[in-house]
């Protein structure tokens, strides 16, 4: 008996790990287009004015998007669709015409809210880009993008249907296409119509998004019980549920908000510094802790559920090992790679040197935080699971006004203290180049989730006594690791530097792809002969066939 229970525990935690690596395998997919899409986007304008202004102009629909979109996220419907019983695709049907009708007629209204509001709010919530002769942009594109929330919450109802039918790679396949639209814009529509031809292609990159998923919901009928007779008891239970979820979401995104409001009175190009940096540090992030989370929250809900609370702490657990186990190396290599990482994925055209090295040292800032904010999902997720939506609630709005209080704490004591400022400069060897003050938006941005990984694993301990010594062990393992590889590697980047042309895209590819690799494998061969418990569990996984792994697609709206 004892035996066929250990087997089972195994069996599901394998397919934790099958799953997580399903979703990471759609994440990379994902986030190789987008640093495609960043690097035309960089080679075409750099870090200046008109991608402030590009970058400036998503603050608001992005606000919209999560905070209207999520209450009808893939998470929050899943659970109303898989019902039981006779005629459930009928219900189905109704359900989502209730909920459709209900969404679109209140993001049109909030939509055309701001849309008339846009001259107003936007100079208070960019005030160093009043002055700007591309101020008028900012308004028209602003108002332009107000169209994507509305596709994108489209696309995510779809989602939910596509998820619940097993189409899991039309959801899969969605944020491609969303890239590939603004690819087009960048390369046909700019040169003809100016920064608005950006704003169209991402307009036509959210209508793709949910094109793709159409057909199948055009077959399966769920656009037929579209109604304007909605039916408030069925929308009240979806709001309770979705709600505290919903404010979670949408104060990170304010705190976003601001800090791009805050980049606006510093340097030309801030805002669009503290952009690209963001979107690299997020790709490791969605590939390693959003897929680990995510991957857990079927288990982890159903666990709970049925009372197996110690079975619930073995899958966190896991959860938590794993994710630090990829994420504090990935740390490593961000800090002592962000050049030539930075210089690979952007530095072309027009993005020059100095842009190349304020945004790297920016990406090692946001990287400390990497493994933060990995457990951060998964508590929240196990928070979720455990029905308890309260508690995440509290700790980020704390830590979102952490974020706020931070950035601008930082950027005073940026500027009024010599010694800070050069230590920071020379930390980071920016010290020769203009625009310096960006910096002090991604440290506090990391502080702050750091801080909030803090009180999320110490509320977590007080459920299982065993949780801190299980991760000391594989943090204690990894960070070793870790440090031994970082040193091989900066090693390796002084001894390739003078085997390639560093002047050159392949040059600086060459350098730290080498590096990397043998300082990788360094570490790798030294976790084994330390005898780590990940290293077997990763090749034991990746011996079956895990993209064969059915699972649910990460939510759009955490993204």
């Amino acid at each position: 008996m004892v035996e066929r229970i250990l087997n089972l525990l195994h069996r599901e935690i394998r397919g934790l790990h099958e799953a997580a690596y399903v979703l990471g395998l759609f994440a990379f997919f994902s986030t190789v287009l987008a640093l495609v899409r960043d690097r035309l986007l960089a080679h075409i304008f750099g870090a200046g004015a008109t991608l402030d202004i590009y970058y400036a102009s998503f603050r608001l629909p992005d606000l919209v998007f999560v905070s209207i979109a999520s209450m009808v996220s893939i998470y929050v419907l899943i659970p109303f669709l898989t019902v039981q019983g006779d005629d459930v695709q009928e219900r189905q049907r109704r359900f989502i015409g209730n909920v459709f009708s209900a969404f679109f007629a209140s993001i049109v209204i909030v939509s055309a809210l701001l849309f008339a509001a846009a001259p107003r709010l936007l100079p208070y919530l960019f005030p160093g880009l009043v002055d700007s002769p591309l101020f008028g942009d900012l308004v028209l594109l602003t108002r332009l993008l107000l169209l994507q929330p509305i596709f994108l919450g489209i696309s995510n109802i779809f989602a939910s249907i596509t998820q619940v039918y097993g189409r899991f790679l039309l959801f899969a396949v969605a944020p491609l296409f969303y890239n590939l639209g603004i690819i087009v814009g960048a390369l046909f529509w700019y040169p003809q119509f100016g920064i608005l031809g950006l704003g169209y292609g991402v307009v036509l990159g959210a209508i793709l998004h949910a094109s793709v998923q159409l057909p199948f919901i055009i077959r399966g009928g769920f656009l037929s019980r579209m109604t304007v007779r909605l039916r408030f008891r069925e929308l009240r239970n979806v709001i309770v549920l979705s709600l505290p979820r919903t404010l979670a979401l949408s104060v990170n995104h304010v705190a976003l908000l601001v800090l791009a409001g805050i980049a606006s009175v510093m340097a030309e190009g801030s805002i669009t510094v503290f952009n690209f940096s963001f979107n690299l540090q997020a790709a490791p992030l969605s590939i390693i802790g959003a897929s680990y989370s995510v991957a857990a929250f079927p288990t982890l809900a159903r666990l709970f559920s049925s009372g197996e609370r110690g079975t619930f702490i073995v899958h966190m657990t896991t959860a938590a090992r794993h994710i630090i186990f990829w994420s504090v190396p990935v740390i490593v290599l961000f800090v002592v790679l962000r050049a030539q990482i930075v210089r690979v994925v952007l530095g072309s055209g027009a993005f020059d040197w100095s842009d190349t090295r304020l945004t790297a040292a920016a990406l090692a800032l946001f990287a400390i935080s990497l493994a933060a904010q990995g457990l951060s999902l998964l508590f929240v997720r196990g928070y979720y699971a455990a029905g308890n939506t309260l508690k995440p609630l509290l700790v980020n709005v704390f830590s979102a006004l952490l974020i706020v209080a931070l950035a601008f704490g930082l950027t005073k004591l940026f500027a009024s203290s010599a010694l800070w400022r050069y230590f920071v400069e020379s930390l980071l060897r920016v010290e020769d180049i203009p625009g310096t003050a960006i910096l002090m938006l991604p440290l506090g941005y990391s502080l702050a989730l750091i801080i909030q990984a803090g009180i999320f694993w110490f509320l977590f301990q007080r459920e299982s006594k065993e949780f801190s010594k299980v991760l000391s062990r594989v943090t204690f393992e990894v960070l070793s690791a870790s440090i031994v590889m970082g040193f091989i590697v900066h090693w390796l980047l002084d001894v390739l530097g003078n085997l390639f042309d560093l002047n050159s895209f392949w040059g600086i590819f060459a350098q730290g792809f080498f590096a990397g690799s043998i300082g990788i494998l360094c570490g790798i061969l030294l976790l084994w002969v330390l005898g780590s418990r990940e290293i077997r569990e990763i090749h034991t996984s990746l011996r079956h066939k895990f993209w064969k792994t059915p699972t649910v697609g990460v939510d759009e709206t955490e993204l």
